[in-house]
């Protein structure tokens, strides 16, 4: 076969009204001129997933200045810049049959994009046309010889460049991440800057609403960055400890929390989030009814069970409201988090608070569950945990409260001095913690065993389905309640994490060793390192750790040693 984009088109010319098997003979390289095109998966008919195809050029022959691919955080800004440029080629052109994963507000590190120090690399799926089970050559030599060519050079790879904008997403996204890892040393655990708009369009929507309120720190709260670019970016820094965001219903407070969730990311020009940043290792916490839970501590939270189920490590099939959200705090302890995230309206009551009347009714000793109100303190005081609560119904983490933050109409107001009074005067108010002894001192590890996570059906990888499911054998595991993953790509890399984290497993090596062992090998590896089957693949973004562990938890057949 002659490897070149003529020799392609007499090839799939040829091939019009075969068998659909026969497109198989394209695997292979072809030489474009200014580009190469590599084949890598052919698919097997026209039902089946569809091809995978790459597009390589010389990064010297590609319309992106070098500077712009020095160091790390500039290629994953860059890369990101050329996928949203194609994607909305793609959404906005009739190439059929080509698509590639399309990226969301967020700005991750992909593979539908691939920039190195000499060389850019695109991933794109193409849906090869049939007739019946015949294959179409001539809309198919289409499709790869001219509308393939034709969506490259209007690209931003080469005549649609607009290097002024390559320019800004590049130093927006270095100053994102200067200010979240400034956060730490400022005794901030969040930021939201003057300006942003945090409310979304719709509730199935992560674009941001257009008549959105613009956020204004209250000055109590105000911190001033000077980043990388020279830029000056003010707003409201969240200090290190409790903070508690109150205030009436639609007024913001959950909008607020949310955008912070997501700030453990930074986020393209215009999203209206692009300066909430939040320490990276935060997690979010919720009730998650009828999870599965195995061999999780959660006896600083619940013990004593009349059944006498002993909690220290509890495991269940079907986890109720209260104990689904101790083992989501506990696994979020168990890898290391300096933040917790929590909105009253997705928590168990029971499980968030007591008040008097109800302790006064039933007696300490009757009652297996010690309220997190009761723990919030301990948290923070005994593993450097802060948290920020929302609480639109309960003035019982006043007391304990560092900060009070009000939102009114979305706009913030600290109110802590006011709250610190009724707590002062009002027992509702007030937490009650008379432990004596560290409650947090135990650091429990949980031991898979060697076959911990093999699949029952081992001819079935584990793989990403949407963004809610993963699918490991003949299991499904629900992260659904995961609500800092965000984009399908990242449950795609989640999965082929799972089967990274089952070569680790050993039967001595406990599960948050074998979670970061894999992590660090993706931070020096790369994504693509994580696929060991097939051609590389343009349907993966950088997981975090939490998502990671948290699925591993969810796992209803997780074996740990006894």
């Amino acid at each position: 076969m002659n490897h070149t984009l003529q020799g392609l088109r007499s090839t799939l010319h040829q091939l019009d009204g075969n068998g659909y098997g026969a497109y198989k003979r394209l695997k292979g390289s072809y030489d474009y001129g200014e580009f190469d095109l590599v084949i890598d998966h052919v698919q097997s008919d026209p039902y089946a997933p569809p091809s995978s195809i790459r597009v390589i050029f010389a990064l010297a022959d590609t319309s992106i200045p070098h500077s712009m691919c020095e160091g790390h955080d500039r290629r994953v800004a860059t890369a990101d810049f050329i996928a949203r440029d194609l994607t909305k080629l793609l959404c906005g052109c009739s190439y059929r049959g080509l698509s590639m994963s399309k990226p969301g507000q967020e700005i991750l590190e992909r593979t539908n994009v691939v920039v190195s120090d000499d060389t850019v690399e695109v991933r794109l799926s193409v849906s090869l046309p049939a007739g019946g089970r015949r294959i179409k050559g001539r809309a198919a030599a289409h499709v790869l010889t001219n509308d393939l060519p034709d969506l490259i050079e209007r690209s931003a790879l080469l005549s649609g460049m607009d290097q002024e904008a390559l320019s800004r997403q590049v130093d927006l996204y270095l100053d994102q991440r200067n200010l979240q890892q400034q956060l730490a040393d400022r005794g901030l655990v969040s930021f939201v800057g003057d300006g942003s708009v945090l409310p979304r369009s719709s509730g199935d929507s992560d674009l941001p609403l257009r008549s959105g309120v613009a956020f204004r720190s209250p000055q109590t709260f105000r911190e001033e960055f000077t980043l990388p670019s020279g830029r000056t970016v003010t707003g409201m820094g969240v200090p290190r400890g409790i903070t508690v965001i109150v205030g009436g219903g639609y007024h913001g407070k959950s909008t607020l929390l949310r955008a912070m969730e997501r700030g453990v990311y930074p986020h393209v020009g215009g999203d209206g989030r692009e300066w909430v940043l939040t320490a990276p290792d935060a997690v979010s916490i919720r009730a998650e009814d009828g999870r599965a839970v195995t061999g999780v501590d959660i006896s600083p939270f619940i013990a004593n069970l009349p059944s006498g189920t002993r909690t220290e490590s509890f495991t269940t099939t079907n986890a109720s409201g209260s104990t689904s959200q101790a083992a989501n705090l506990a696994e979020a302890l168990e890898l290391g988090t300096s933040l917790l995230l929590i909105d009253e309206d997705t928590s168990a009551t029971n499980f968030m608070i007591r008040d008097p009347a109800m302790r006064e009714l039933i007696p300490a000793g009757s009652e297996p569950i010690t309220p997190f109100v009761d723990r919030v303190r301990p948290l923070l005081e005994e593993r450097n945990t802060s948290t920020v609560l929302v609480a639109g119904g309960t003035g019982a983490f006043f007391g304990v409260a560092d900060h009070v933050i009000a939102m009114d109409e979305y706009i913030p107001s600290d109110v802590t001095a006011r709250a610190h009074e009724i707590a002062a005067r009002d027992s509702t108010a007030t937490g009650n913690d008379d432990a004596a002894e560290p409650i947090f001192a135990r650091r429990p590890r949980r031991v898979p065993q060697a076959d911990a996570l093999s699949p029952s059906d081992r001819r079935k990888p584990a793989r990403g389905r949407g963004l809610d499911s993963i699918q490991v054998g003949r299991e499904d595991i629900d992260v659904a309640y995961l609500a800092q993953l965000v984009d399908s790509s990242q449950t795609n890399a989640i999965a082929l994490c799972l089967e990274a984290v089952t070569r680790e497993l050993d039967g001595s090596t406990d599960l948050v060793a074998s979670v970061h062992h894999v992590m660090e090998r993706l931070e020096r590896d790369g994504l693509d390192a994580l696929v060991r089957r097939g051609g590389p693949r343009g349907d993966l973004a950088w997981p975090r750790a939490q998502e990671l562990h948290g699925a591993i938890s969810r796992y209803r057949k997780l074996k740990l040693r006894s």
